[in-house]
């Protein structure tokens, strides 16, 4: 008999904005902080200013070159971490039930105590979103910051994911999808927010915003009129450097 994935009452979770992240890795930072030092075992680092480090990180910004039909080719790059799916094959998958999805918020938990570490979630995972510490022995994975959310300790305005509070470009956004009014059911709706890899039928929570397609002569019409003393100076831009320095 196929096992329903358990409904719930909220669904927390995070959209972002794949058009707005500029790959600075505050997000994988300040995550790895506050799970370091909140988040069980501190999340290990082995050689980490060796010839051979590694390490457990619960998100990762990765960085491609994508060419689209048209136009000029693109830098896109993708943040990535557990995207707590509705119907999640590392809950079905687990031996012990350390892996489970929490009825009240929809949120994907270990439960690093009944863990013993044979990876059959992370061989699961179609998004390679968990790791094993190898010094602790369990896997890691995001918990979408739950000991921040729901701590009434925290200033209201910190009750929200690490990554989602740090990002200065302001791409990453947390909300409940459950609720059509609340900001990340809008995006979703104006923006054509996507499923990872919808094909997987593991229904993720959370949503990416696509790129938009960037006009070279648009960018090339706006930036001209700044660029216009530089291209009149004879040593080029160091010149036009040196005097817009003396009026200071």
């Amino acid at each position: 008999m196929t096992q329903l994935p358990a409904q719930t009452e909220r669904k927390l979770g995070l959209v972002i904005d794949l058009d707005t992240c500029v790959g600075c890795h505050a997000c994988v930072i300040s995550c790895k902080g506050w799970n370091t030092e909140n988040y069980g075992e501190p999340l290990s680092d082995k050689d980490a200013y060796g010839a051979n480090p590694s390490g457990t990180f619960l998100n990762r910004v990765h960085a491609f070159e994508v060419k689209p039909d048209t136009g000029p080719a693109q830098t896109i790059h993708f943040p990535k971490s557990c995207l707590h799916c509705e119907d999640a094959p590392c809950v079905t998958v687990c031996p012990t039930g350390a892996s489970y999805k929490r009825t009240e918020d929809g949120i994907v938990l270990v439960n690093e105590k009944d863990c013993i570490g044979c990876g059959l979630c992370a061989w699961s995972c179609p998004y390679g979103a968990r790791e094993l510490d190898q010094v602790a022995g369990v896997m890691k994975k995001c918990t979408l910051c739950v000991d921040r959310i729901y701590n009434e300790n925290l200033p209201e305005e910190d009750r929200e994911p690490t990554c989602v509070r740090t990002c200065p470009a302001n791409a990453r956004h947390f909300g409940d999808f459950a609720d059509p009014d609340s900001n990340v059911s809008k995006l979703t709706r104006e923006r054509g927010g996507m499923d990872l890899m919808p094909e997987q039928g593991t229904k993720p929570v959370n949503k990416y915003l696509p790129p938009r397609p960037k006009d070279t002569m648009e960018e090339i019409d706006i930036l001209a009129p700044l660029l216009a003393p530089v291209a009149s100076e004879p040593k080029g831009f160091l010149g036009w450097l040196d005097k817009a320095l003396e009026k200071l």
